[in-house]
């Protein structure tokens, strides 16, 4: 080969060589300007989210109305639960006793919770039959009396009563009350009345209702005291006859540690409006039996 050809390829090398550098020159420095170009145009980007926060302030203060809505309907909720709250301590029997002032038990009293207990399901007939008359009742209470002192009053003919009862299966004089401890303790304070005569527990508590039927078939016993519900049963199964009671008295004003009185307990109430429906209504019209409310 020729000097002059060798010139010329390696001429023509360099030339490669050059366009290749000045290539891989170009592809960096776009490389770089479309960088810079995405950061214009993010930096673009957040400058026209900006400019649309901007422009869309007053639809965000539209959207910031909503909670303001729902926080509007939180008060609403606590005074809901305030009044439902309120409903309730006023249902409860102990709030309203404290507020009340204790008032002696008369008789328009009980016709009135009878008639309040049996109008929806009675006739104005059967209503008419379950109305006592005053000539029916005791004296009541008038909160001065201890238990002893008030039978006094309302039986002064105890001793003749008493020793001419000489029948089984019965007692001449029935006291109801609300518990079993109740009845203990009228019958310790009634020590100053009963005198000799033979007093009868008669409610459920550690005693059998078999044990009470027996000691009534053996013995004459002339004061029962007891709850509603076993004086209830013990009629039910003919273990107690009410021919020869002369006199039933309700512990009507007295008071648990939860201010109730008797009839202010729902299970004491039916049971003893029961028992009154079963037989003492009748006895009472009848002129054998007479009320009263202690």
């Amino acid at each position: 080969m020729s000097l002059s050809t060798k010139r010329g390829s390696k001429g023509a090398g360099l030339q490669h060589k050059r366009t290749e550098k000045q290539s891989t020159i170009c592809l960096q420095q776009m490389n770089v300007d479309s960088s810079n170009d995405e950061d214009v145009e993010k930096s673009s980007d957040n400058g026209t989210a900006t400019h649309k926060d901007s422009d869309s302030k007053p639809a965000m203060t539209k959207k910031r109305k909503q909670p303001t809505e729902c926080f509007l309907s939180q008060p609403e909720e606590k005074q809901e639960t305030t009044v439902k709250a309120k409903k309730r301590k006023k249902k409860k029997i102990s709030d309203i006793l404290e507020r009340s002032t204790p008032k002696p038990g008369i008789p328009a009293d009980l016709q009135n919770l009878l008639s309040q207990h049996f109008c929806e399901n009675r006739s104005v007939i059967e209503m008419e039959e379950l109305k006592l008359s005053d000539s029916c009742f005791l004296p009541a209470n008038d909160l001065t009396h201890s238990f002893s002192s008030y039978l006094k009053e309302i039986c002064p003919k105890w001793a003749k009563l008493r020793k001419n009862h000489k029948e089984k299966k019965s007692v001449v004089m029935l006291v109801i009350c609300s518990s079993a401890l109740r009845c203990l303790e009228l019958i310790k304070s009634m020590t100053a009345f009963k005198g000799d005569c033979r007093v009868l527990k008669l409610f459920a508590k550690h005693i059998k209702i078999k044990e009470q039927m027996n000691m009534l078939e053996k013995g004459v016993f002339h004061i029962g005291v007891g709850t509603p519900g076993r004086v209830k049963a013990l009629v039910e199964q003919d273990g107690l006859c009410l021919d020869s009671t002369k006199y039933m008295i309700l512990d009507w004003n007295w008071r648990d540690q939860k201010l109730r009185r008797m009839m202010d307990i729902p299970e004491i109430k039916k049971e003893t409006i029961d028992l009154l429906e079963m037989s003492i209504i009748k006895l009472c019209r009848e002129g054998s039996v007479k009320l009263g409310l202690f």
